[in-house]
């Protein structure tokens, strides 16, 4: 089984990339798990794989059992946390105890959240179902939910004990999700690593048809370029940071949207913006940006698309938990592999920038 170990010293850990859920159980017993697990999903995966993940873990002797709650970025709230805590004390789950978590990027954020504290705090591992929580969410520790209209505004950081992948969930998820999830993908290329960004103009048809090594192997690299990330920054006190590209405005447009687009659609959106605020100021050539859109086109995203008005987006940003002294935190890219960070971006290059974007 391929895989990579996130060196975080006391709370390193290793993440496995297979293409079947044969191997969980040996993962968990190498870690010493207890016997008493919860797997935490939502009710879209659970139909899928919760049934089979339970049923392999039993056969190999653990006494697990499954909490779902309801599918949704609506339900990422403090009362969906609450039922979580609440199913760990039914099922008698004590800080030797847990959590599974089994699903895409909410489930991970809230089952890693519960994890954390719940008792003040008990081991879970991510078991990561969908391309953005492959891509992105399942590594580094960050947990939470939303509250008063702001996204992941409360949470942890709480490092998972083990991050497990299996690349074959991805052959259930809808075209949007995997769209979403590219999001993250070309991301990690454009503010690490030129070449797995040509790797990932290079191999999009492998790509989009599920091929199972293409798959492991783009996985393993992007997980490996966050990874090196977290381990230089666990707790985004400077370099790890540079993961929010595309998030400043990409973030504010999904909350303004009322999440009517998915996550990664939106950083899409928001790279696109970073790059043309970079064009702008000469940073960068037009001809990455034209790049840049035509790799998001190849893998489904729209360019453009119809906005609520600016100001209201430019609301959100106002909530963004990454502005520091009343400046908003933006990630600018130099060129394909390398990014800044700065702070001097003004009132009127991010208007410019959300009208470029928006569907005219």
């Amino acid at each position: 089984m391929d895989r990579l170990y996130v060196n975080l010293g006391e709370n390193s850990y290793d993440i496995c990339f297979s293409d079947s859920f044969s191997g969980l159980a040996d993962e968990l017993k190498k870690l010493k798990a207890p016997r008493k697990l919860l797997i935490v999903t939502d009710s879209n995966v659970k139909g899928l794989y919760a049934e089979e993940v339970e049923r392999l873990l039993k056969g190999s002797g653990y006494d697990c059992s499954v909490y779902a709650f309801t599918a949704g970025e609506q339900n990422k709230n403090m009362e969906a946390i609450l039922g979580i805590c609440r199913a760990c004390i039914e099922k008698g789950l004590d800080r030797k105890s847990m959590i599974l978590a089994l699903g895409g990027g909410v489930v991970g954020d809230m089952a890693g959240f519960a994890a954390a504290i719940y008792m003040r705090g008990i081991d879970f591992v991510q078991i990561p179902t969908t391309l953005l929580s492959q891509s992105d969410s399942s590594v580094g520790g960050k947990t939470g939910i939303d509250f008063m209209e702001s996204k992941n505004i409360l949470g942890a950081f709480h490092q998972p004990r083990l991050v497990y992948i299996n690349v074959s969930t991805l052959k259930t998820l809808p075209q949007k999700e995997f769209v979403s999830g590219m999001g993250e993908v070309i991301k990690h290329g454009i503010i690490r690593d030129a070449e797995f960004y040509s790797f990932l103009k290079k191999n999009s048809d492998k790509v989009r048809s599920l091929d199972a090594e293409v798959l492991i192997r783009m996985a393993k690299r992007n997980c490996g370029i966050k990874a090196e990330v977290v381990e230089c920054d666990e707790k985004e006190n400077g370099l790890r940071a540079i993961l929010n590209f595309g998030h400043t405005i990409g973030h504010a447009a999904e909350s303004a949207l009322e999440f009517g687009m998915t996550h990664g659609e939106c950083v899409g959106l928001g790279m696109e913006a970073a790059f043309y605020i970079a064009v702008k100021r000469g940073m960068i050539g037009a001809d990455a940006l034209a790049d840049l859109e035509a790799v998001l086109a190849e893998y489904g995203f729209a360019l453009k698309t119809k906005l609520p008005p600016a100001e209201k987006i430019y609301s959100f940003m106002q909530k963004d938990k990454k502005k520091s002294e009343g400046k908003l935190k933006f990630v600018l890219p130099v060129r394909i592999g390398e990014v800044i960070q700065t702070r001097d971006v003004s009132e009127a290059e991010i208007f410019e920038a959300i009208g470029y974007i928006s569907e005219q």
